[in-house]
Order: C-alpha cells, then sequence, then structure tokens
C-alpha cells in the first residue's frame, strides 16, 4: 500500500515509538483492526528494522509501514532494503529526501517555516510534517497553505489528538501523526486497540 493510499482510507500515522520486535505485528493489528493503516516505527526504538521487516511481510498489502526519526542517507537504505515505504523525519535534511525519493520511498520530513517546507518541496518532498505542531497551532498552518503548493500535503505531529484533530483539518492538515494518542511504549494490546478506536471516532466527524 502506498502511503496516499492509505492517507485516503485515514488520515493517521501511529507513531509506535519503543515498540519491540517482539510485540509489534499484535500491535499493528489492533490498530488496524480499529480502521488505522499507517504506521512508522522510529528509528530510537529496539531493532527497528526487524520490526519494520516483521510489519512489511505481514501487513504490507494492507498497511503502509516505514520508519520515523530518519536523519542519515543510509538509514534510508536499511529501511528501504527492511520493505519500508515511508520516512519520516523530524527535519528537513536534502539528502535524506533524495535519497528516499530515489529509492522509491515518500519522504515527511520535519518543518517548521515556510522556508523549510520550501527546502523540502524542491528536494523532493510533497508531504510535509510540520513539528512540533503544538508550538504553532492551526492558524500557522492556514497561512502557510496560501502559498504552499496545492499538491504539498501538510502533516500536524506533536501534541496533536483526537480532541483538537478537527481545528488542524479545517486550517488544511490532511494527514496526522499520532504517538502518545496510540502508543506508548509497554503498554497494552488493548490499550492500543482502545486508543485507536478513540482516534477513529475523532476522524469521522472531520469534513
Amino acid at each position: 500500500m502506498t502511503l496516499d493510499e492509505a492517507l485516503k482510507r485515514c488520515p493517521v500515522v501511529a507513531i509506535v515509538r519503543g515498540v519491540r520486535p517482539d510485540e509489534v505485528l499484535d500491535h499493528a493489528a489492533a490498530l488496524l483492526e480499529a480502521g488505522v493503516v499507517g504506521m512508522e516505527v522510529p528509528l530510537n526504538s529496539p531493532d527497528p528494522f526487524d520490526s519494520i521487516r516483521s510489519l512489511a511481510a505481514e501487513f504490507g498489502d494492507r498497511m503502509v509501514v516505514g520508519a520515523g526519526t530518519v536523519l542519515a542517507p543510509g538509514q534510508v537504505d536499511a529501511v528501504a532494503e527492511a520493505g519500508g515505504r515511508i520516512i519520516v523525519a523530524p527535519n528537513i535534511r536534502p539528502e535524506v529526501i533524495a535519497r528516499a525519493v530515489a529509492r522509491g520511498l515518500d519522504p515527511a520530513p520535519g518543518f517548521a517555516t515556510a522556508g523549510e517546507a520550501f527546502t523540502a518541496i524542491e528536494a523532493g518532498a510533497r508531504h510535509l510534517k510540520l513539528f512540533p505542531a503544538v508550538t504553532y497551532g492551526p492558524a500557522h498552518v492556514k497561512q502557510l497553505k496560501a502559498v504552499l503548493p496545492a499538491q504539498a500535503v501538510v502533516w500536524a505531529v506533536g501534541g496533536v489528538g483526537p480532541d483538537s484533530m478537527a481545528d488542524w483539518w479545517a486550517a488544511g492538515c490532511r494527514a496526522f501523526g499520532l504517538g502518545g494518542e496510540l502508543y506508548r511504549a509497554g503498554q497494552s494490546v488493548a490499550e492500543t486497540r482502545e486508543k485507536a478506536l478513540r482516534v477513529m471516532a475523532a476522524i469521522s466527524g472531520l469534513a
């Protein structure tokens, strides 16, 4: 599944920071059952490439999976070799974006300003992750959308949850990266399912 296909079904990518390879498939199944079809494993999680490899093998046709906190081109290669399709980063590094595009992956670099957004776009990114979103607020996105290309997809990531998603959507965001609102290291699969259902209820109200 591609990133665009996944976001059309559900505009949420679950950030499963700290997940272990021996539990990742169970949490992914709970997310998928609820309707979440995007998942990133931050590279500062335990054995992240093992988790990405398992996710891609088991759920790659039903979910888009990949890595977060991707900071170097070599990490992009490792994600690609593990079967990941998305490259999410907290920053703008043109060589990381370019490597992702060259490998046929979808980069979603982190930005804050219009200048950073256009640097990312020039490097080949179309998905732009406002991070940390809570620092800037929906009004920031509304102003940025006036100058960004129509094909740019702005994500709200960092401090965003079910109670605020409607405000971000109204401002022009069309994707959300949710961490603790969906998953915290050590939580049960039942907790993941419960959180995912709450998020999906919020999504159903977006218009």
